[in-house]
């Protein structure tokens, strides 16, 4: 097939990858992109490049799918760079297409405008797949190429830079078919033993992990066979709703979860990394009798052993072991749904007054809806925890720990759920990397509330210093008066300075039709109980 430009190829790959909405900033080196996407689907011009990865990630995070976004050459590469490192981390799927140089002076070394030493080097550190287009006859090749990869679990982002001569020729594209993938299957032995083990289970547990989002149904019906208790990663909450009795959910380093964990005679782990915020640093203890799925090969007994490594899909592992299920002992089960009230109330406790923001925002909420939210400590303390999920796909947030994506995250899963509200959980500090983005929330006017926490600075790490040293250390920052900036960007602005205006300001503002701006003074509303620091070692403390 023929295409007058690289723009009308795009547009046409893009359909067939049911993709509508595209995240990018315009450019000399990728203008023919652009003005294709603009005129044939959706763009959005996003204020930086990192914003527009973050966009991408987290609408193919809310539909179970791929996103893309457009960057420039050169700086431009180099500032979606960080948001690949989060896509990679979290093995989410990112189509990131950027501009290049002229094909003729691709690698010359002139200075070129936006040309850059070595970017196909830099996008290949940051991304699953990368590739340079070096023909107007290749360029649909790569582009699916750079697609499969993306979606083939374990996910990632994968970069196609496309030199900008080749973007404005036209292109001949022959599809073929796609090589059919190999999915990893443990051996009919591996199966049968790890199978044996968990039929010998009393007092059984499940963690589950973002893996495990491929498999929710198999996955409730082993924890209805079993009766077992169900501890998750982040990345995992939802993959059984959260109001599930035996779901005890990202509570595993709680004193009451440890517990569990150390009378638990057998653990059943799926897709998840044992990360180390999770993991109190590696220095939660497991069973030994540990059962561990995964797709990726890598990941298996890379953190704890594990008695039975199964490789494989977690859907399809999860069905072959199900036959094996036998129930728990009753009093078993019984704790386990003792233990999931008990760490939500001593959390819904200890927040204090923002306890009544995490009800609030919950009692909005219809079942269905986004909570996108950035490193902050509403997030990190009970918005990661208490807030309750009920699907993988309303669970948005940086995985990789970065501050400042929460926005781009929330305004592109926005625009791809456009039916159901989203909520973004933000703090000041972090709200200020990208503060530009408020002109596209203003601009494209999503379903979205956006929820900053307003502390002054960077909370989390002046909660840190405080505790364990004798100074402040650039934590402590200037901030806008946020109802002027939301009136400046014309969003309207709502505050919460008490428990009681909780209900009634994200009441009203989750059911707008648009944006608003919520400012949760933190200073007014009055302290947690005990100041959250992250779960991270300082020497000698």
């Amino acid at each position: 097939m023929r295409y007058d430009s690289g723009g009308d190829l795009l547009v046409a790959i893009l359909r067939d990858l049911g993709i509508d909405t595209v995240f990018g900033i315009v450019s000399v080196h990728n203008l023919p992109l652009v003005e294709a996407v603009d005129r044939e689907l959706r763009f959005v011009p996003v204020r930086h490049e990192a914003s527009a990865v973050n966009a991408a990630d987290a609408y193919g995070r809310a539909r179970g799918s791929l996103g893309c976004a457009l960057t420039s050459t050169g700086t431009g590469a180099g500032n979606a760079a960080g948001s690949l490192v989060e896509a990679l981390s979290s093995g989410t799927s990112v189509l990131h297409i950027t501009g290049q140089v002229e094909s003729t002076f691709l690698g010359s070394g002139r200075g070129y405008i936006h040309e850059t030493k070595d970017q196909l080097g830099m996008l290949t550190a940051v991304s699953k797949y990368a590739a340079t287009v070096p023909s107007p006859d290749d360029a649909g090749r790569i582009l699916r190429e750079a697609a499969r990869a993306a979606l083939t679990a374990p996910g990632g982002p994968a970069s196609v830079e496309w030199p900008i001569d080749l973007q404005y020729a036209a292109q001949t594209d022959t599809p073929e078919p796609a090589p059919a993938g190999t999915v990893p299957t443990p051996s009919q032995g591996e199966l049968i033993a790890a199978g044996t083990l968990l039929a010998s289970a009393r007092r059984p547990l499940i963690w589950a992990g973002g893996g495990a989002a491929r498999a929710r149904t198999e996955l409730a019906a082993l924890l209805s066979a079993t009766g077992a208790g169900l501890l998750t990663s982040n990345s995992g909450r939802g993959a059984v709703p959260e109001d599930h009795p035996q779901v005890v959910g990202n509570f595993a380093t709680t004193p009451a979860g440890r517990a569990l964990l150390a009378d638990a005679d057998v653990l059943l782990s799926v897709g998840t990394h044992f990360r180390s915020n999770e993991t109190a640093d590696y220095g939660l203890r497991l069973p030994e009798a540990h059962v561990q799925i995964d797709v990726d090969a890598a990941a298996l007994g890379r953190v704890y052993p594990a008695r039975h490594a199964l490789h494989g899909d977690a859907a399809a592992v999860l069905a072959a072991l199900l036959p094996h299920a036998r129930p728990a002992d009753a009093d078993w089960t019984e704790r386990v749904t003792e233990v999931r009230d008990e760490v939500r109330a001593v959390l819904h406790d200890n927040i204090g007054p923002q306890a009544a923001v995490c009800d609030a925002i919950r009692a909005a909420l219809p079942r269905e809806a986004v909570v996108a939210r950035d490193v902050t400590i509403a997030s990190s303390s009970w918005g990661n925890r208490l807030l309750d999920m009920f699907d993988p796909r309303d669970n948005v947030f940086p995985r990789g720990g970065g501050i400042g994506q929460g926005l781009g995250m929330g305004i592109g899963a926005a625009l791809a759920r456009p039916d159901a509200p989203t909520v973004v959980l933000a703090g000041d500090g972090g709200l200020a990397v990208h503060l530009g983005e408020l002109l596209t929330l203003a601009q494209e006017r999503p379903r979205l509330t956006l929820i900053v926490f307003n502390d002054g600075g960077y909370g989390v790490l002046r909660n840190m210093q405080d505790r364990y040293s004798e100074r402040r250390s650039g934590v402590d920052l200037a901030t806008p008066d946020f109802e002027l900036l939301a009136r400046a960007c014309g969003l309207p602005y709502l505050r919460i300075g008490a428990e009681e205006h909780a209900a009634p300001v994200i009441g009203q503002a989750v059911a707008s039709d648009g944006p608003t701006f919520v400012e949760v003074d933190l200073a007014a509303l009055g302290p947690m109980k005990n100041p959250f620091t992250p779960p991270v070692k300082i020497p000698g403390q």
